[in-house]
């Protein structure tokens, strides 16, 4: 099963099963998706080494922790050259409150995704990246208030088409 190869129906039910649930047992995720264990394994042994299943993890509620702020950040750079570009990524990614960077097309160049202590810790991480002179030219920030919701699975049945038997279109 090598990456880019057409998953079929059965490989897109794996994925559905273990998005809603990666803490599943084999034997339950078999059952769902109408094989037998073993080779339900070895499916996801195969996903796994091909790539499409990347990690397992748990959600965080992070209000259970404490106070947080999420803030959206639009960067564009002041140079775009590859290496600009390069250099940019390099440095954000060592930034542990950097959770998400997307390079993006329109009117800026990065669509960054901060999780912060709060406003002043944000502005603190902002003041050093502009120190470090790693290319940002310019910045707009987006304070999070309220978040109605977040969804963590992929919406596999409206992109590849329908992940259960005859009739089931859910994931």
């Amino acid at each position: 099963m090598a990456l880019g190869r057409k998953l079929d129906r059965i490989d897109l039910k794996i994925l559905a099963q273990l998005q809603a649930n990666g803490r599943t047992t084999n034997v339950d995720l078999a059952r769902a998706v109408g094989l037998s264990a073993s080779p339900c394994l070895l499916r996801v042994k195969q996903l796994e080494k091909a790539g499409y299943i990347t990690g397992y993890g748990a959600h965080i509620n992070l209000r259970q922790l404490g106070e947080t702020v999420l803030v959206f950040t639009e960067v564009t750079l002041s140079d775009h050259r590859r290496e600009d570009f390069a250099r940019f990524e390099k440095a954000i990614f060592a930034v542990p409150e950097i959770v998400e960077c997307h390079l993006v097309s329109g009117g800026y160049d990065y669509l960054l995704k901060f999780v912060t202590k709060g406003v002043v810790h944000y502005q603190s991480i902002i003041e050093t990246l502009l120190e470090r002179q790693i290319g940002i030219e310019k910045y707009f920030s987006y304070i999070v208030i309220k978040s109605p919701f977040v969804k963590h699975a992929l919406p596999l049945a409206s992109l590849f088409g329908p992940v259960g038997g005859p009739g089931d279109d859910r994931n």
